[in-house]
C-alpha cells in the first residue's frame, strides 16, 4: 500500500544522499566519480565516494568513520528546526517524500542553518591567532562581534549533543595528529576560553553542536563550500 511506498521512498532517499553529496563534490575537485560500494557501511561508503583515488579496494580508517556515524545521528536528532519544520508543511500537503525532502533542503541551504558550522571556520579564520582570542571575546562582549557556535535556544544549559560532538572532535583531532593545526588550536582555546569565562557561564552561552561539527567535517576533509 501506500505506506510501503513511503517507506521505500525513505530508504532510497537516505540511501542516494552520499552519492549525490560525493559526486557533487568530485565534480568540483575534478576528480571522476567513485560509486558505492557494497562491502562498506553507511559512513564508510560515503569517505570512500569522497576520498577513493587510485586503490582498487579503500579502507576506510574505522575511527573516522565512527566520527561520522555520530555525526549524521546527532544531525537527524534536531528537533522542530527550520528545514524539519519545511519538510512538515509541504508534506502535509500529501506530497510525495521526494519534495518534501527538497523543501527540506532549501531550508537547510540558508546561512542560518544548514551554514552555521561554516560560519563557525570563518569567524575561527578572522581571529587568526590564539592571541587574539582575549580581545575578540571582548568585541563580542561589546556586541561589536558574533560569537558564532555558541549557545541555543532550548538547549539553557550544555547541550548533550555539543557534548558528544566535543568529545568526536577532540578524538578525531588526535587520531590525525592535528591538535596543533593552527585553526583546530584557536578553537580549543576559544572553547576552553569561553567556558571558563563569568560572562558567557552566567549567560549559559556554551559551544553548540555546530562549533564542534564544522571542526570535525574541516578534519575529515570535507570542504566549507
Amino acid at each position: 500500500g501506500a505506506h510501503v511506498e513511503r517507506y521505500l521512498a525513505t530508504i532510497r532517499l537516505i540511501a542516494k544522499m552520499p552519492p549525490l553529496a560525493a559526486f557533487s563534490y568530485r565534480h568540483n575537485m575534478g576528480l571522476p566519480y567513485v560509486y558505492p560500494d557494497n562491502d562498506l557501511s553507511y559512513s564508510e561508503n560515503f569517505l570512500s565516494m569522497l576520498f577513493k583515488m587510485t586503490e582498487t579496494k579503500y579502507d576506510p580508517d574505522p575511527r573516522l568513520a565512527k566520527a561520522l556515524d555520530v555525526l549524521f545521528i546527532l544531525h537527524a536528532d534536531h528537533e522542530q528546526n527550520c528545514s524539519t519544520s519545511a519538510v512538515r508543511s509541504v508534506g502535509s500537503s500529501d506530497v510525495d517524500p521526494y519534495s518534501a525532502v527538497a523543501a527540506g533542503i532549501a531550508a537547510l541551504y540558508g546561512p542560518l542553518h544548514g551554514g552555521a558550522n561554516e560560519s563557525v571556520l570563518k569567524m575561527l579564520r578572522r581571529i587568526e591567532k590564539v592571541e587574539n582570542v582575549p580581545d575578540f571575546l571582548e568585541s563580542v562582549k561589546n556586541r561589536d562581534e558574533k560569537l558564532m557556535g555558541f549557545g541555543h535556544r532550548v538547549y539553557k544549559n550544555y547541550d548533550p549533543r555539543a557534548k558528544l560532538m566535543q568529545e568526536t572532535c577532540h578524538e578525531v583531532l588526535a587520531e590525525l595528529g592535528l591538535e596543533n593545526d593552527p585553526l583546530f588550536k584557536l578553537a580549543m582555546a576559544l572553547e576552553k576560553i569561553a567556558l571558563e569565562d563569568e560572562y558567557f557561564v552566567s549567560r549559559k552561552l556554551y559551544p553548540n553542536v555546530d562549533f564542534y561539527s564544522g571542526i570535525v567535517q574541516s578534519a575529515l576533509g570535507i570542504p566549507v563550500s
